[in-house]
């Protein structure tokens, strides 16, 4: 059996306070779909994550706030999400992301 699943996972940015505007995100690395979870007949999820982005836009940090099913997918996002670049503002942000996981195999 093949373990590279083939896989989607949207991301939706949400930011963090009503009147703040989001980031623009200018580099977007997709999170893998895990082999253990393909194995395990898990086809679907999704990961809720606050995100701390530097005054340069690199992500300094991946807080894991919500997931279902719970900790399936929180490695591969928290991968992924260290990956992610945004637009530096100068100033640190924090800001959530939702990613959402299916298995289309």
């Amino acid at each position: 059996m093949n373990w590279f699943v083939r896989s989607t996972a949207l991301a939706v940015l949400m930011s963090a306070g009503l009147a703040m505007a989001a980031p623009k995100v200018i580099k977007k690395v997709p999170p893998e779909f895990p082999a253990e979870a393909a194995r395990k007949s898990i086809n679907a999820g999704s990961v809720r994550a606050k995100l701390t982005i530097g005054p340069d836009g690199s992500v300094l940090e991946v807080e894991i706030v919500e997931a279902e099913p719970k900790r399936v997918f929180d490695r591969a996002s928290i991968e992924a999400l260290k990956g992610w670049k945004f637009e530096g503002t100068g100033q640190k942000e924090t800001h959530e992301v939702k990613l959402v996981y299916r298995n289309e195999e």
